[in-house]
This record gives C-alpha cells, sequence and structure tokens, in this order.
C-alpha cells in the first residue's frame, strides 16, 4: 500500500500571506483551490480573527472570532467576504475599521478544502448540513439544536479526533468555542479555543461519547445543542502523509521534545491542557526556515509574536525552546498538524528536511 494517498498537501490545505492595500473589491488567490474554510488573522496589529466557510456564506455578519464567546457577525473586528473563488476569496470593503485590507496590515490566511456547498446529512438523529472531504478528513457542519440528547452526522468515512464548537446565535448569552480531542482525558472532557484553561471534565459537552465514522453525540447543552440554536463544528482526523493529530509531553529542554507525524509540517496549532495556556499556531509561510520564530494566538488578538520555538523537520517537528507555551517539562500539549510534504510519496520518494 502506499504511503500516502496525497501526494501534494497544497491541494487540500495551504497558507496565503498578504499586505493590505486598502483597495476593494480585493483578491486573496494562490491557495490552488476553493478554500471553503478560511481562517484569517492579521500579523502586525492586535485585531481579531476571521473565520467563514462556504455553509454560513459570505458577507459580513458570518464571520465568527476564535477569541471571543460572541455570536457571529459580532466581533470587534470588521471583515466582509464577498465570495469564495477557484484559487482563493474576495474581500469587499468592510463598514468601518478595516481589519482585512487596511493599507500596509499584514496578514496571514489559512485556507481548507472541504466539500463545495453543503448537503443535507442523515446519519445522525438531528439532521446536519455537510461540506465534507473524505480524501483530506475534514468536514464543516451545521445544524440546529434540539435541546434534546441526539447525534450529528459529520459527513466523513473515519471519526473525528477533534472537533471545534461554537453555536453561531448566542443563545441565552455568548457561547465558547469547545474543542473535544482524543488526546483529552476522554470524549467527556473539553477544552476552550477562546480561553487558556486547562482541561475538564463536562460529560454535556459531546455526551461523554466518542464520536464514530458517521456522527458525533450532542448532549443538551445550549453551546452544543440548545433548542433552537443555530450551531457549528469542524471535524477532522488525521489522514496519513497529509495530517495528524496528537499529543505529545514538553521537556522543559532547548533540546526539546520532537513530535512525530510522518510529514513535513506546513502548518500547527498547539494548547497546552495541564494548566492555563494560550494556543500557538506556527506555518512555512510566516517562518520560511528554521527555527520557527513566529506564532500567532487563537485565544488572543494580539499581533504576532517572535521567539525561537521549534524545527519543522521532514517528518515531524521539534522544540527548540522551554516555554511553557508549548515545551513545559511533564506538561501536556495536544496539537492538529498539516503537511507541506509527505515523508515519503506514494511512489516512494523520500521528502528532505528544510
Amino acid at each position: 500500500m502506499a504511503y500516502t494517498t496525497i501526494n501534494d498537501p497544497t491541494d487540500y490545505f495551504n497558507t496565503v500571506l498578504y499586505t493590505g492595500n486598502n483597495t476593494y473589491p480585493r483578491t486573496i488567490d494562490g491557495f490552488g483551490f476553493q478554500p471553503d474554510f478560511v481562517w484569517a488573522k492579521p500579523r502586525s496589529v492586535a485585531y481579531g480573527h476571521m473565520l467563514f466557510d462556504v455553509i454560513r456564506g459570505v458577507g459580513n455578519t458570518n464571520f465568527l472570532d476564535t477569541r471571543l464567546s460572541d455570536a457571529e457577525g459580532t466581533s470587534s473586528v470588521n471583515a466582509n467576504i464577498d465570495s469564495f473563488d477557484s484559487d482563493g476569496y474576495i474581500i469587499d470593503s468592510p463598514s468601518s475599521t478595516d481589519t482585512q485590507n487596511a493599507s500596509g496590515l499584514t496578514m496571514a490566511t489559512w485556507g481548507w478544502k472541504a466539500g463545495g456547498t453543503g448537503v443535507s446529512n442523515t446519519d445522525g438523529s438531528i439532521t446536519s448540513t455537510v461540506s465534507a472531504n473524505t480524501t483530506s478528513g475534514f468536514s464543516i457542519v451545521t445544524y440546529t439544536g434540539t435541546g434534546s440528547a441526539g447525534t450529528v452526522g459529520h459527513g466523513l468515512n473515519n471519526a473525528p479526533e477533534m472537533i471545534i464548537l461554537k453555536r453561531r446565535d448566542g443563545g441565552s448569552g455568548n457561547t465558547n468555542w469547545f474543542v473535544g480531542h482524543k488526546d483529552l482525558t476522554s470524549w467527556g472532557y473539553r477544552i476552550f479555543l477562546n480561553v487558556n484553561l486547562a482541561e475538564a471534565a463536562d460529560s454535556d459537552f459531546l455526551a461523554n461519547t466518542a464520536p464514530t465514522s458517521n456522527h458525533f453525540s450532542v448532549s443538551t447543552d445550549i453551546s452544543t445543542n440548545g433548542s433552537s440554536g443555530s450551531q457549528l463544528a469542524y471535524c477532522f482526523h488525521s489522514v496519513k502523509g497529509f495530517s495528524k493529530i496528537g499529543s505529545y509531553t514538553g521537556n522543559g529542554s532547548t533540546d526539546g521534545t520532537f513530535v512525530y507525524t510522518g510529514f513535513k509540517p506546513a502548518w500547527v496549532m498547539v494548547k497546552r491542557t495541564n494548566t492555563t495556556g494560550s494556543w500557538i499556531i506556527f506555518d512555512n509561510k510566516r517562518n520560511t526556515f528554521n527555527p520557527e520564530d513566529k506564532f500567532l494566538y487563537p485565544n488572543l488578538n494580539n499581533a504576532e509574536g517572535t521567539l525561537t520555538a521549534l524545527d519543522f523537520v521532514s517528518n515531524g517537528f521539534k522544540f527548540r525552546n522551554a516555554d511553557t507555551f508549548w515545551n513545559a517539562s511533564g506538561s501536556t500539549y495536544i496539537f492538529m498538524a498539516f503537511a507541506e510534504s509527505p515523508f515519503t510519496t506514494s511512489t516512494g520518494v523520500p521528502i528532505t528536511a528544510r
């Protein structure tokens, strides 16, 4: 069997950088595919995150901000995607302060290919709308909460290993971003994307039930299944040579922990789980050579931070710093990573490190 089914990871995930020019409409291209899920963050200033996807649609009211519990379209950032296209997306002028394309603003934007226009899914007891890419192990899921325990179809062929959920309409007050991950203590634990807290037990979050190959479970929590609530889930599972969802233990050394992925990483997001600590994102476009020393925080609006952190190598990543955000001695961390190149292609060609 071939090592990987994805020889070119940029067919399914890519990072694009650009500098704002205050001209509209502005085409952001270079992804190599239509990005069904777009995550953008200003690097040079302390503005928030902007998440769009093909199911929730375009416009200045359909973005979400990972650092906030706010409902859809109510963040202090001003984002306005006008359309998704075959190589990227088009942004239009915002209604007020420009956090996407102001002159001189440096931006990082990450794009994932799902399955295009959403389709109805009845694999669970709660009907969902799903845009799924079974090759790359990623799906976008929306559904309307029932307030009663049930299951939600995710459209993938394998059980998700990481699920990010957000109630879009705020519900009874604003609601946090919930994250379930295979390497938390169990699926009866959760962690938040928008705050820096440690993992905690929460049997109501995903009904204390591991996802299956066709659905995930929800209980009665208003954040994940509130009655008539507009719900969103991003679902991921590892795909050999393309993506890896896992965990590691820090060693507190500049000769840091090595984390095997089976590919040269293009993008890595980590979070300390045994105590407080921010989420951290690294990518291969903002750092074109080792060591990786530029990072952004999904739970904060901070401008890009700079500190020698880790190396991207041919089959994983290795830490070069004992900072507690990513390598405290004895601390546990979860991660999700996507590939620049598989360790070995489907024809057996090995990939070298940087």
